[in-house]
């Protein structure tokens, strides 16, 4: 039997080009974004609603959830549709939303100043670059860092931000706390990664509640989860081969 999420899953993933969409008039007319969003109000007055936008499909009018998804409504606004929308193309699915969230990504992952990343470099050019929301207590995480060499020797540089699982008061926050204030930031967190004993010491103005944060506006569910320079997001633990081949880094 066929298992076609898995099958969708992978047609999405195998789309590795930035699909061009058709161009769209400006916008909605000013009647109709003005009673879509009336609507929605009415009905659940407690959320916040972006401006109305074209969608690519006829007669469907694109509204997103600010924090929330992204709806597609009638244009009597009776009737909407949440979730993701695919386009067709010659041999794979397309996800549109997940392009334009790809580029929002990048931007929010550009506001972030490299030195409060613990970053590791590769020795020679320096043919990419991904953003790695981590944990140190994390096995995968733990798993990917012992990998390190590996990946840097591939031209791949990694930039670490934190993101304890446990939220910002836990002790794995502390713990990454503690690999940002030390002397030797590099040092510290491998030796975490390790389960090496290390002295927890938590220091004013260290970048975890940034970065975590960040992480639940980009996406991140999970550690490891990377970013990479585009604005893709990868979840979960990839190999040193694997990840340089995702980044197209040979």
């Amino acid at each position: 039997m066929i298992n076609f999420a898995s099958t969708l899953k992978r047609l999405i993933i195998a789309s590795a080009c930035v699909v061009a969409l058709p161009a769209f008039a400006a916008g909605p007319s000013p009647e109709i974004a003005e009673r879509i969003i009336e609507r929605l109000k009415q009905a659940r007055g407690d959320l916040d609603y972006s401006e109305v936008k074209l969608s690519p499909i006829p007669g469907l009018y694109e509204v997103r959830v600010v924090g929330g998804p992204t709806l597609y409504v009638s244009e009597d606004s009776k009737f909407f549709v949440a979730g993701d929308l695919f386009s067709i193309k010659d041999g794979q699915f397309v996800n549109i939303q997940e392009q334009a969230r790809a580029k929002e990504r990048a931007k929010l992952m550009a506001g972030i100043d490299k030195k409060d990343q613990i970053v590791f470099s590769p020795a020679g050019e320096t043919k990419a670059y991904v953003h790695v929301f981590t944990d140190v207590d994390c096995g995968f995480c733990q798993k990917l860092h012992k990998e390190i060499e590996q990946i840097t020797a591939k031209g791949i540089e990694v930039r670490y931000l934190a993101y304890p699982r446990a939220g910002v008061n836990s002790q794995s926050a502390k713990k990454l706390a503690t690999a940002w204030c030390a002397d030797d930031p590099q040092a510290t967190l491998t030796k975490l990664k390790n389960r090496e004993p290390v002295d927890v010491k938590v220091c004013e103005n260290n970048p975890v509640a940034e970065h975590y944060k960040l992480g639940g506006l980009v996406g991140v569910s999970g550690t490891p989860n990377m970013v990479t320079e585009d604005g893709e997001l990868i979840g979960g633990y990839l190999p040193a081969d694997k990840l340089a081949e995702r980044l197209g880094v040979q």
